[in-house]
């Protein structure tokens, strides 16, 4: 029987690192433009206590988002062992484009995935390069995409990227603006005669109470002049994330057919330690049990969000290495799950 499996993954983390004292001489502003009077330190420390994040990471001035993206998808390609030109399709998520340093332009033409092609220098013409703009969740709606693919015969090997470069978008006079970082992680689907793979998937978008607008794009709270910058309603997300997520989740793994006690790990879209902890905490609540210890693993701590990235990124790093203390093995079963703009949420079961 052929199972669509993960069958190699690469990473890469920016190397600027932009620690929280780095926004300590920043001027920042409401939603309504009124400065707030909290002193800095005191802001940061708030942050900090709710995010969970100490640091994050910035691309060079010189790269751009599919710099990095063709970094990873060489990593990738090695570990799975593969050649490029086989590659059916290449899927490559994100949410700001291709955006130069102080261009103030979102770059999407052509798309993302044409450039990674290109770069990769593949030259078969049918490999499909395209681009998915689904939020936080679009890496893994990608890997959904290419499962559907190769289950309906369309393809053998999949490509799926999820990258974004958020520091080109901050609106720094913004609170929020601490959040977000850049990275990019890519995996190789494909078919496989090896046990375990995708076992199921579940995907849901929410829109008719504005729940498409918690997540947009807006004006600088510094007098609200000039370009438009990523604009998010937290508290409106937090709840939103917490009342939605679990259920998506339950939904999935009940549809594997799998008992949530064989759960080994929990990959969740790194977007605020203290949102995550709690979806989960009512992911197993709904099964009457407490969480289990070591069921997340977590690097939004000191990578921050990168968006599409945190989930293949922290999978890459969990899979090679004993990173935070958590690793994977040959037969663990295994959920992803994301949350973001759209706003849409996903997740699948995984038998690694």
């Amino acid at each position: 029987m052929l199972n669509i499996k993960i069958t190699g993954t690469g990473s890469v983390i920016p190397q600027k690192v932009q620690p929280n004292v780095g926004f300590s001489k920043h001027s920042f502003f409401d939603a309504s433009g009124l400065p707030i009077d909290n002193p800095n330190i005191e802001i940061i420390e708030k942050f900090k206590a709710i995010t969970g994040i100490d640091q994050r990471r910035y691309i060079k001035d010189h790269q751009t988002v599919v710099d990095i993206a063709i970094e990873a998808a060489e990593i990738a390609i090695a570990d799975s062992n593969i050649d490029p030109e086989t590659i059916d399709y290449i899927i490559f998520a994100h949410n700001v484009g291709d955006i130069a340093l102080n261009s103030n332009q979102v770059d999407t033409l052509p798309s993302l995935a044409s450039k990674l092609k290109a770069g990769l220098k593949i030259k078969n013409p049918e490999c499909v390069a395209y681009d998915i703009l689904f939020g936080c969740p679009g890496w893994l709606e990608g890997v959904i995409q290419a499962k559907a693919f190769i289950k309906a015969g369309m393809a053998k090997k999949c490509m799926v990227i999820g990258a974004d470069t958020l520091s080109r978008v901050l609106d720094h006079s913004d609170r929020d603006s601490m959040i977000y970082a850049d990275g990019a992680g890519v995996t190789i689907i494909e078919e496989t005669n090896d046990q375990g793979g995708i076992l199921s998937h579940k995907t849901v978008t929410y829109t008719s109470e504005g729940e498409a607008e918690f997540i947009f794009y807006g004006p600088s709270n510094n007098l609200g002049k000039g370009k438009k910058y990523i604009k998010m309603y937290g508290r409106k997300v937090y709840e939103f994330a917490l009342n939605k997520v679990p259920l998506a989740i339950q939904s999935c793994l009940e549809a594997s057919g799998e008992s949530i006690d064989s759960v080994s790990k929990i990959f969740i879209h790194q977007a605020n330690l203290k949102m995550d902890e709690a979806i989960i905490k009512r992911f197993y609540r709904l099964y009457k049990k407490p969480t289990p210890e070591g069921i997340l693993p977590m690097n939004i701590q000191e990578f921050g969000n990168s968006s599409v990235a945190t989930i293949p990124t922290l999978f890459d790093l969990v899979s090679k290495q004993n990173y935070a203390g958590h690793s994977i093995k040959k037969g663990d079963l295994i959920i992803f799950a994301s949350v973001g703009a759209g706003m849409n949420i996903n997740a699948i079961t995984y038998r690694v």
